[in-house]
């Protein structure tokens, strides 16, 4: 083989002169709006919101001027400036978008309760200024179909609501209704902390209760929290901390419900995570769409910090910036250090090598927000609380046909029959159960004779579905297995991040056969297969099943 020869200094200068620079008035803005924050690479996200939020878009010009002042290429900035569904990257010539967006959920829930109509009732009704975008799940299946004007969600929305919204220019998210820090300390709130860190409880106890209550990873992955931070003591120093509220799965809102109105209680559960695993910092990552929670939370991480009752670990909130793949833990690590959200391939885990480099304990929010609860109540009163002998509480995201839809806290293991008779006031007048998603878009879907089995981890594999995260999307014979699951196979399509070839493509040409007036169900089959054998996540290898369980369980509506 020719050895080729080795670049001469000149050459490397060339090189590194190469591409556009910066023009002085832009990269002098760009400087104003980053402040004195640090210019790090992991701060390339946060960054771009600020430019975007100032101007409404990303010129070419500010990537360019921000790429110089991080010292990145501006490849790199433009290739996570364009990864990202929330960021509106503007080519040099390309006119901006218009100065207000309305987004319309058109995903399952939505669907079903007439986003169809509604954005095309917008299209005719709004002006030239305004730009009507069609986008996946925004986290308020309970009151669907949803519109967000701004920053504003606009829970059953109709189309002369909107239009007056959009109009008046009602844009600002709404304050939430949350129990503040003042009075989360004054009804008992981070004593418990207070204790494991004076040295009252043992670490040895605290891991035991977790162990014997048996509390699970309420993301949707299942694992049991105790063993994960079993896993992370035995890790070497320096350990970090990464919270998930990337909750992205179509049908699922009930991080949002308890961020709305206790976010101290997982802060609490957080800090009790990083005593117990020694960590030296907290990453949060919230997703986009919930601007209200974040507002809050912000607010409330300051208040935490300026009246802290023992000295706090880094905590940082980090904002997400529309990909549903950054549910998926690698993928959101990535994000947080600033890159496009891709997952990575394992081993090793993110429990050995994750943020930065540094073993990883990754939770769901909601995991950690029954931390508190478990350690005084004990062990075994979450345990006791499941039905049919499962164990523990499950935070249930119910949407679609029934009379209550909303975040019902309900025992383990219950049956669909159950939740919707006891929680959900019943189907909705007129509508028999005809079928049920109860894992979100990628848990598969399952008919109404198959509502009486029991709703927890390791209870639906068996007929080709999973819990998930609890998100419980009920459609009755009004509606079509058909249709949900071309749609969720549209929301699968749009959300891959193009890693994974069997992802990627597959998505894609199965959305596109599934269109078809007949489906081609042995070119679908092998489809399917290679998707769930050879994709990198779980986005791709989950993305088969709401087509699998349409065809196995829902065959009249193929013949």
């Amino acid at each position: 083989m020719t050895r080729q020869p080795k670049a001469s200094n000149t050459h490397r200068r060339n090189a590194q002169k190469r591409g556009r620079t910066s023009d002085p008035a832009v990269l002098a803005a760009v400087r104003a709006l980053l402040g004195d924050a640090p210019r790090r690479r992991d701060l390339l996200i946060e960054f771009l919101h600020r430019i975007q939020d100032h101007y409404g878009y990303l010129g070419t010009d500010h990537l360019v001027a921000l790429a110089e002042e991080l010292k990145l290429s501006g490849a790199e900035v433009y290739e996570v400036a364009t990864f990202y569904h929330h960021f509106d990257v503007v080519r040099d010539g390309a006119t901006p978008p218009p100065p207000l967006t309305v987004r319309v959920c058109d995903s399952i829930s939505c669907m079903l309760a007439g986003a169809d109509d509604l954005v095309a009732a917008l299209e005719r009704g709004l002006g030239d200024g305004i730009r009507v975008q069609r986008v996946p799940c925004v986290g308020r299946c309970d009151c669907a179909p949803v519109a967000v004007v701004g920053l504003n969600p606009l829970g059953h929305a109709d189309a002369k609501t909107v239009i007056a919204k959009a109009n008046a220019n009602d844009r600002a998210a709404p304050p939430t209704a949350h129990l503040g820090y003042d009075r989360y300390r004054a009804a008992g709130g981070y004593a418990l902390w207070l204790d494991c860190v004076a040295g009252n409880r043992p670490i040895e106890d605290v891991l035991k209760a977790l162990d014997d209550s048996q509390l699970k990873g309420l993301g949707g992955a299942g694992f049991p929290a105790g063993r994960k931070w079993r896993v992370l003591r035995e890790q070497p120093k320096p350990r970090l901390i990464a919270v998930n509220i990337d909750e992205g799965e179509p049908g699922t809102f009930k991080d949002r419900h308890y961020l709305e109105r206790d976010p101290h209680r997982f802060l609490e559960g957080m800090l009790i995570a990083a005593w117990a695993i020694e960590a030296e910092a907290c990453y949060i990552y919230l997703r986009d769409e919930y601007a209200s929670c974040r507002a809050a939370l912000a607010a409330e991480l300051d208040l935490l910090r300026q009246n802290a009752p023992a000295p706090l670990p880094h905590i940082e909130l980090r904002r997400g910036a529309g990909a549903y793949v950054c549910g998926e833990e690698s993928a959101m690590i990535e994000s947080i250090e600033g890159k496009r959200g891709m997952p990575r391939l394992r081993p090793p885990f993110v429990a050995e090598v994750g943020l930065f480099g540094r073993p990883t304990l990754e939770h769901n929010m909601e995991t950690l927000y029954w931390i508190r609860e478990i350690l005084e109540r004990g062990a075994a009163w979450f345990a006791s609380q499941g039905r049919h002998g499962r164990k523990g509480l499950r935070s249930f995201s119910v949407s679609g046909r029934v009379n209550k839809p909303g975040v019902h806290l309900a025992p383990a293991g219950i049956t669909l029959n159950e939740l919707i008779d006891e929680y959900c006031g019943g189907m909705l007048t007129g509508h028999e159960l005809y079928g049920y998603l109860p894992g979100g878009a990628s848990g598969g879907m399952l008919p109404a004779h198959l509502a009486d089995v029991p709703l927890d981890f390791g209870t639906l594999q068996e007929h080709g579905s999973f819990i998930g995260s609890a998100a419980v999307m009920v459609f009755s014979r009004h509606d079509s297995a058909r249709a949900i699951a071309l749609n969720a196979m549209r929301f699968f399509e749009h959300e891959s991040c193009g890693k994974c070839t069997p992802c990627r493509v597959g998505t894609a040409k199965a959305a596109q056969l599934m269109a078809e007036a007949r489906w081609d169900t042995k070119l679908l089959g092998d489809l399917a297969r290679v998707m769930e054998d050879a994709s990198i996540c779980g986005l791709g290898q989950a993305a088969p099943n709401p087509l699998r369980t349409a065809l196995k369980y829902f065959p009249e509506e193929f013949e």
